[in-house]
């Protein structure tokens, strides 16, 4: 991509504003060097990483980027065994911080919300050097100083120096305090040059005090004086100094060298923070002009929706609905100047420039972009002094250049094409430059004021007009583009509108030919159509949404219909029910009673006789009916037809085809509804007299429920042989050879009572405690003859 292109449709400017929004200079420098890309698979790349950072700032509205450096110079220096300084040691350990908090803040991201697979990807290359960062930070505060703790031996020789520094203070300090002391002090205070404790002692008696002389006043009346009575105690502080000096320089080293071990993770770390920063640079940016991820293709297809320019204020810019290179690879916008044909132009080829950088463009969601391997523009009335060049001169060097490199995969712009010559020259060689770059397959989109031209979209295929709406009354332009709609000189309407002659402007449009008058007739017959179709378009979509409305409507009432009408069903099935459930229950306590009896006065009644009556007083209940059960017929294959009478399964509704919408779906007519239906919904209807297929209930035996195992944790203990004695003589009805009763171990109760009953069962051949894998002792197996 030419650097010319770029900066003539001002993508230097959109840089600028990216800037704004990087949190590091590793992010600054990536945004500083961005270009747009031709490669079609790193194009979706770049945009598929811009829309996952989009999507973590809509929900997470941040993420941690604070506190990275650009640490490659501290990497560099520390591989050649140089010393790091605290500041840049402290800046290491921050940037790996940093890389930790993020890849832990992607990777809890992943787990709760939609998958990131670009993220993942950076974050895994992260190496977490926990043990670096530890080092540094035990070593180094977060205002770069040296820490007591970074050594015992800095420790104790720090002690030392706070100790031997106040013995220092405190003889000044008695010095300065004497009677003697006031009247040959400049000021009774101690200070501090070149590292040694002074007092300020008035010229005159310099030699009272002895010692060595550091400093004068700029008056030369004050002498800064180190006592000879304290030189041997600054000698002292000034050795534990240099002794603590380079302990810190060990520290500093130490680190640097742990710093050059881990020098290719750093890399690594430095490089993926940069390309996660930039990715949400372009994701903040994309949120701030109101951006969205455009679809991309090869096929040179550019559809818009709602396009706005980026550098123009969202509330002052006119969004339009640009097509191009599905029904027509070249748009001709013609009419006056200051129309906004330049903005237009503009507004696409910013856009795609944009879009191959991987930034979310200024235009609705679906909205798509090609991607061209070059866009070639000529924008602007440049004049080139230094080659001494006209308007003209420097607009065709700038064509010249085109036509040598434009071809079948190329976006070519071009502003007033043939401008600054000769009215009639100028447009007979824009309509040639236009045929040669059409001819190449190139997709093209030219601005002219040349009347001429208005007529190119109609003597050429894949050609289209379109112009820039005005409005006479306002005597201004709406910034509105009309595609199919060629621009028309309003210059008699202005010049009515501001008062000019009547008698003058007639004179004028005698001066018009016919053909011209014609034209621009024409021309305003097809705005006022087009208004009048976009106004009935409209008109149009909002009935078909009030439609589309009552049809959801409509189908959530049969659907709320069929519902209630399947609870109030399910609700008489389970009251029947219960009617039964307490009609057995009675019936059970009979044949209880009726056994007890048997027990106790040996009654001749015989123990099949009881099952065979329960059997038939528990086979006389229905089961509930748990959901809408129907015979379903195996839905024989039928070639539809308009008029067959069918079923909607979906709603268990007869219906008739009314005609094929798809390859798969019809219009069926439900009583007053039309709706579309899918086929497979669909069940075909033989003969108008077949009845509708009914809800049936089924009678299944005992045995459906019972299961292979009781469970009588929690029962009381007479509540729970009475449910054992129930379930054996289920589990007898139901055939089981074996069944296991859970009780638990607890305190051997109801172990005790169950086994009691089971070994008195005369049903029952053998009991048993369950095995390991059954359960041991909280469970008793019960073996039937």
């Amino acid at each position: 991509m030419q650097n010319r292109v770029l900066k003539v449709l001002e993508f230097n400017k959109v840089k600028e504003q990216l800037l704004d929004h990087v949190s590091s200079s590793l992010g600054r420098e990536l945004a500083e060097n961005l270009l747009p890309s031709t490669d079609f698979d790193e194009v979706v790349k770049r945009q598929e990483e811009t829309d996952e950072a989009a999507k973590i700032l809509r929900i997470k509205s941040n993420i941690p980027l604070g506190g990275i450096f650009d640490i490659r110079p501290h990497i560099k220096r520390s591989v050649i065994g140089g010393m790091l300084s605290s500041h840049e040691l402290m800046q290491v350990a921050s940037t790996v911080h940093v890389s930790r908090q993020i890849k832990r803040f992607v990777e809890d991201f992943a787990e709760e919300n939609s998958a990131i697979p670009y993220l993942l990807s950076y974050v895994e290359q992260i190496i977490v050097l926990a043990e670096l960062e530890e080092s540094i930070k035990k070593a180094i505060d977060d205002n770069g100083e040296v820490l007591d703790s970074a050594s015992e031996t800095l420790r104790h020789l720090r002690n030392q120096h706070r100790a031997k520094e106040g013995r220092v203070r405190e003889r000044l300090e008695s010095m300065i305090r004497s009677s003697s002391a006031q009247k040959m002090l400049s000021d009774a205070i101690v200070t501090i040059r070149n590292d040694r404790f002074v007092i300020p002692v008035k010229q005159e008696y310099r030699a009272h005090y002895g010692g060595i002389i550091h400093d004068q006043s700029s008056s030369g009346q004050t002498l800064f004086i180190e006592p000879q009575a304290i030189v041997e105690l600054n000698n002292e502080l000034q050795s534990i100094r240099i002794k603590e000096q380079q302990e810190i320089e060990r520290i500093l080293m130490m680190l640097s060298a742990q710093t050059a071990e881990y020098s290719s993770e750093l890399e690594i770390i430095v490089r993926v923070l940069g390309n996660i920063d930039f990715m949400f640079a372009k994701a903040r940016y994309g949120s701030k002009i109101k951006a969205s991820k455009p679809l991309m293709n090869r096929e040179g297809r550019i559809s818009l929706v709602k396009a706005r320019h980026p550098l123009i204020p969202i509330d002052e810019v006119v969004a339009n609905d640009i097509t191009l290179g599905k029904d027509f690879t070249a748009i001709v916008i013609t009419g006056p100047n200051t129309g906004g044909k330049t903005v237009t132009i503009k507004t696409v080829g910013l856009c795609t420039i944009m879009a191959q950088s991987g930034l979310q463009i200024p235009a609705l969601d679906g909205s798509e972009m090609a991607v061209f391997g070059a866009v070639h523009a000529d924008i602007g009335d440049e004049q080139s002094i230094e080659q001494s060049l006209s308007t003209f001169s420097s607009h065709m060097v700038n064509i010249v250049d085109i036509l040598k490199n434009v071809s079948f995969d190329s976006l070519v712009l071009f502003d007033e094409l043939g401008a600054g010559t000769d009215p009639q020259e100028g447009a007979a060689l824009a309509i040639s430059i236009l045929d040669e770059v059409n001819r190449r397959g190139a997709r093209v989109i030219a601005t002219t004021h040349y009347p001429e031209l208005k007529a190119y979209g109609y003597n050429r295929e894949g050609v289209v007009n379109a112009s820039v709406e005005f409005d006479v009354e306002t005597l201004s332009p709406t910034y509105r583009l009309l595609i199919g709609v060629p621009g028309r000189s309003n210059a008699f309407e202005i010049s009515k509108r501001l008062g000019l002659d009547e008698s003058v402007i007639n004179t004028a449009r005698s001066f018009v030919g016919t053909d011209t008058h014609q034209v621009e007739n024409m021309i305003a017959a097809l705005e006022e159509s087009k208004r009048q179709a976009e106004k009935e378009l409209e008109e149009a979509h909002d009935l078909l949404r009030n439609a589309e409305k009552l049809h959801k409507d409509m189908q959530q009432q049969m659907i709320q219909y069929y519902e209630k009408k399947d609870s109030l069903y399910e609700k008489a099935t389970k009251e029947a029910n219960a009617i039964i459930e307490k009609a057995k229950k009675e019936s059970e306590w009979v044949i209880h009673d009726l056994r007890k009896m048997q027990q106790e006065k040996h009654a001749e009644i015989k123990e099949h006789e009881l099952i065979e009556a329960q059997k038939r007083l528990t086979e006389a209940a229905p089961k509930e009916l748990k959901n809408k059960q129907r015979v379903v017929k195996k839905k024989e294959k039928h070639v539809f037809h308009p008029g067959d009478e069918v079923k909607v399964l979906s709603f268990d509704q007869k219906g008739t085809l009314i005609d094929k919408i798809g390859e798969d779906s019809w219009q069926v007519q439900m009583g007053i509804l039309k709706m579309k239906v899918e086929e497979k919904d669909l069940e075909f209807i033989k003969t108008p007299k077949l009845a509708e297929t009914k809800v049936i209930a089924s009678v299944k035996g005992k045995d459906f429920h019972v299961s292979p195992e009781l469970d009588l944790r929690g029962e009381r203990y007479e509540n729970a042989l009475l449910r054992v004695e129930k379930y054996i003589d289920d589990a007898l009805l139901a055939g089981y050879p074996h069944v296991s009763i859970i009780h638990g171990k607890g305190t051997g109760a109801l172990r005790q009572g169950v086994q009691e009953y089971l070994r008195n069962h005369r049903s029952v051949k053998h009991i048993r405690f369950g095995g390991q894998a059954e359960g041991g002792s909280g469970v008793t197996i019960a073996e039937f003859k």
